[in-house]
């Protein structure tokens, strides 16, 4: 039985493919005949290649595709479609917007006309041509920019941060920090590529190594292609990191519950067998000449409807009872910072998070940033701060989903404290 949900999709998927072929035609309409048929015959093709596409695209699941190439292929087809989508929404606005003239003037176009007998060259909707002609010039600029931005996957940026905290013990003070975030394993494709990212981190000789979670995608075996490239991770104060979302299996469908425990315990063993230590609910100090700082790690808690295995509470436990002049929270999702961490534990200087991803998509340049991902996420990328506590959220290591970025390149941060 086909699921409303299905039904829904597909009425969706009719309503952009009429629109986009209204503004092809629209468009075409001062040319040659025979240039409308080839033009047409292409376009029929495409719309066949994209429908296919969105058929592939789930069907083969995050990590389960016959080849590189043909995700690369489908995934710029569904850029395709999403360009199509901005057309056909251009163009669906323009009829609301024009629906009550449009009708007005036809039946005024009647007054001096028998009834049934519209004036010639009359017409019940119009729409000028230049809006369908801007419209595939907006749709194929933004295809045309998912197309390319597949080439950004692995270009990865490496962002200074000069952060200055309170109380801040001396022995700390120009200690460098490198956070990398949402990894998502199994969406990588080049492990050569990956390397270089690794060696970029290693280039900056950090004293610290932190992890905000999404290791991978669903599967814990994600990572095991790449356990030899992250394992390659070294610094003087250790390599700690925590659980995204994304970490629990929580979008895949596992045949027990049981399965799904021993994927989740098995992505921790692959933690520790990469150096890494996965803090799960604790905090562990940091000692560098007789002085200390506080690392607190929770798992995801986000305030978004996302999953809220965090218990911050238990985390800290006991840190109330030593004197630790600063604290440094890893929680994934950057919507905790102002839901419970602002709100409840004050004395937590930095926290670190991932998450969004920046949408993979937007724009960000020296003074401005902007992507639709802010529209949920007051905190999206960069640093942030209240009064004296502070959050930065990273952009992303890896992707999912559109296996590419544009304008929101992968992060390496480096963080030097003062």
């Amino acid at each position: 039985m086909i699921s409303v949900k299905l039904l829904l999709f597909g009425l969706f998927v009719l309503v952009v493919e009429y629109y986009s072929f209204v503004a092809v035609r629209t468009t075409l309409r001062s040319g040659s005949g025979q240039m409308h048929s080839l033009i047409l015959v292409g376009y029929i093709l495409l719309s066949l290649a994209t429908l296919w596409s969105l058929y592939a695209f789930p069907h083969f699941g995050r990590t389960a595709w016959p080849s590189v190439w043909l995700k690369l292929v489908v995934n710029a087809f569904i850029g395709v479609f999403i360009g199509k989508t901005l057309v056909a929404a251009i163009l669906l606005v323009t009829d609301l917007i024009l629906v009550v003239p449009n009708l007005v003037s036809f039946l005024y176009s009647f007054k001096d006309h028998p009834v049934g007998s519209p004036p010639e060259g009359s017409r019940f909707i119009s729409r000028f041509t230049f809006i369908s002609q801007s419209a595939l010039l907006v749709g194929g600029a933004l295809t045309a920019g998912l197309a390319l931005g597949i080439g950004n996957r692995y270009r990865y940026k490496v962002r200074h941060v000069n952060l200055e905290l309170k109380n801040l013990p001396e022995a700390f003070k120009g200690m460098r920090i490198v956070q990398i975030s949402d990894i998502h394993a199994g969406s990588f494709d080049d492990p050569l590529a990956v390397s270089e990212g690794v060696e970029a981190i290693m280039r900056e000789n950090p004293d610290l190594i932190l992890f905000t979670g999404d290791l991978v995608n669903d599967r814990a075996d994600e990572i095991v292609p790449y356990i030899n490239v992250f394992n390659q991770l070294k610094a003087p104060l250790g390599v700690y990191s925590v659980l995204g979302n994304h970490d629990y299996g929580d979008y895949y469908k596992w045949p027990s519950p049981e399965a799904k425990r021993q994927n989740l315990e098995q992505l921790k063993q692959y933690h520790a067998e990469m150096g890494w230590r996965l803090l799960v609910n604790e905090h562990v100090l940091l000692n560098r000449d007789n002085q200390q700082l506080a690392l607190i790690g929770i798992e995801n808690w986000g305030a978004k409807g996302f999953t809220q295995y965090g218990d911050l509470k238990k985390a800290v436990a006991g840190l109330d009872q030593i004197d630790v002049p600063v604290k440094i929270l890893l929680s994934h999702d950057p919507s905790h910072w102002e839901a419970e961490v602002r709100q409840h534990y004050q004395d937590i200087d930095l926290t670190l998070s991932g998450h969004t991803h920046g949408m993979q998509f937007g724009i960000d340049i020296p003074g401005f940033k902007w992507s639709p991902v802010q529209y949920m996420y007051k905190q999206w990328a960069g640093l942030y701060q209240q009064e004296n506590q502070h959050l930065y959220v990273n952009r992303g290591y890896g992707y999912i989903g559109y296996q590419g970025r544009v304008g929101i390149l992968p992060e390496i941060t480096l963080i030097e404290l003062s």
